[in-house]
């Protein structure tokens, strides 16, 4: 059985007022076996889609490979934008080596209530995927229940928003569609999609998740 560790400890600067909050990356970065196009850090991997859109939303001009350059400019933006990255998942175990949130056994979680404590500016959580099993929302839900913190929704439409009481302040959330290539077929399901698409047929998946990550970011 493959124990899949997170490579990467939290990213948060002294400034930090958004937390990213996300599973594991693929296992490749865990055993460090990366390809040219992956980037050495926090949702860096060739497949995935997070910094790609937050490229076309804040016109970043990101280079993709595997080089000190390519992690300078995404710290460089994660600073400018307060936002740091701290994914709720610590290790897992897996019987199939791939990147799937529903292979994890044994999940290890991250104390990311500490964390907030120990962050006093951090006043909004995005989880880069839903309340689905073994997702980022799911597993922060858990902690919430033992704690016995309420999770009161405000919004419940995608990208849905909550609010919860800790550490002295109220924290909002924000429940964003993954940004992985698995998740397209749930887009493809939804009708803000299918309207745009029937609007626009040249309109994409892409396109979707940058106007849903645009207001998050943008708006929030």
């Amino acid at each position: 059985m493959f124990h899949h560790t997170h490579p990467y400890p939290p990213y948060i600067l002294p400034t930090t007022e958004r937390l990213i909050v996300g599973t594991l990356p693929p296992p490749r970065f865990t055993t460090g076996e990366l390809n040219n196009e992956d980037v050495d850090f926090c949702y860096g991997s060739s497949n995935g889609l997070l910094w790609k859109v937050w490229d076309r939303i804040y016109d970043l001009g990101l280079n993709y490979e595997n080089t000190h350059n390519a992690i300078a400019q995404r710290k460089a933006f994660l600073k400018r934008e307060r936002i740091g990255i701290c994914d709720i998942v610590g290790a897992a175990y897996r019987d199939k080596i791939d990147a799937s949130d529903l292979g994890m056994k044994q999940v290890e979680l991250r104390d990311l209530l500490t964390v907030l404590k120990e962050n006093p500016k951090i006043h909004t959580l995005i989880f880069t995927g839903g309340n689905s099993k073994n997702g980022p929302e799911y597993f922060f839900r858990q902690l919430l229940k033992k704690a016995k913190i309420d999770f009161h929704c405000l919004d419940n439409k995608v990208p849905r928003k909550h609010q919860f009481t800790w550490a002295g302040r109220n924290i909002s959330t924000y429940s964003l569609t993954a940004p992985s290539g698995t998740a397209n077929r749930a887009i493809g399901s939804m009708p803000a999609y299918k309207k745009n698409k029937a609007l626009n047929p040249n309109y994409t998946t892409m396109d979707f998740r940058v106007e849903q990550y645009g207001n998050v970011f943008l708006n929030e």
